[in-house]
């Protein structure tokens, strides 16, 4: 088992490697869209200092706690785009028959589909994401803390999709509703947690896991606690879990589309 878990994972980093020297073919653009994608994320930090200079603390958060979130959130994000930009296609990858290619090799089929393609401008997003966790304060233990996280969040960003995507293979719209958990993934992940209440926050910390991929991380840095590490741990491999059987589950009413299609 584990020659084999270590086989498709060298597959999946060929992939990538593969991936990543297509994009490279145009230095210019490669490099432009990293640099652009971290200029973007700075505009936002702006509009908090703006705020933060009327008011000090918004939900128990201060301006240092903010670059934090910000940090995470875009770290998340950018592990997530650049590994597995096409667990954010999925659903229109199984909607339009376009699994085959895939099913024909010998390998997991679903980390051959997530992993053939990467989003350059991610790299903007993980560079951005470290530049934000030395502003707010950066230690060994903060680093590797840190790192873990942003890479547990990704996997979360990709599992929710691969979840709601997943029911393409049941619903013809249902990437209507993969779209919109991946916008509430992204979109609530950069505000305090705080100011959340009630149902609000319920559902950010189960269905949209919000809470577990961003906000608890960023508690753990400020203020350790081995309970919530051991639950975002502990949620993170159930959601992935989850993501693999709902995936194989729903594989098995997949429809080929007949196109000949191949891949090296």
């Amino acid at each position: 088992m584990l020659t084999e878990a270590r086989s498709q994972f060298r597959v999946m980093a060929l992939s990538i490697k593969y991936a990543l020297m297509r994009e490279m073919l145009n230095k210019v653009s490669f490099f432009s869209n990293v640099v652009f994608m971290m200029l973007n994320n700075a505009s936002f930090i702006i509009q908090w200092l703006v705020i933060y200079s009327i008011k000090k603390n918004i939900a128990g958060y201060d301006i240092k706690d903010v670059v934090l979130l910000w940090g995470m959130a875009s770290g998340t994000y950018g592990i997530a785009r650049f590994f597995f930009k096409n667990a954010f296609n999925l659903s229109n990858i199984i909607t339009n028959g376009k699994l085959d290619a895939f099913l024909v090799q010998p390998k997991d089929v679903l980390l051959s589909c997530i992993t053939t393609d990467v989003e350059v401008s991610a790299l903007g997003d993980i560079l951005y994401s470290y530049i934000m966790l030395c502003i707010y304060g950066i230690t060994i233990k903060n680093f590797a803390i840190f790192t873990l996280f942003i890479i547990t969040g990704g996997l979360l960003l990709v599992s929710i999709s691969v979840i709601f995507s997943s029911l393409s293979f049941w619903f013809r719209k249902a990437d209507m509703v993969s779209d919109t958990a991946n916008s509430l993934m992204v979109n609530f992940a950069t505000y305090p947690d705080g100011i959340f209440k009630g149902v609000a926050k319920i559902i950010l910390y189960t269905i949209v896991p919000v809470g577990i991929a961003t906000y608890l991380p960023v508690n753990i840095i400020r203020n350790f606690n081995i309970y919530y590490f051991m639950i975002v741990i502990g949620v993170c491999l159930v959601i992935i879990a989850f993501a693999y059987l709902i995936f194989y589950k729903g594989l098995r009413r997949y429809s080929s589309s007949n196109l000949m299609i191949s891949r090296i």
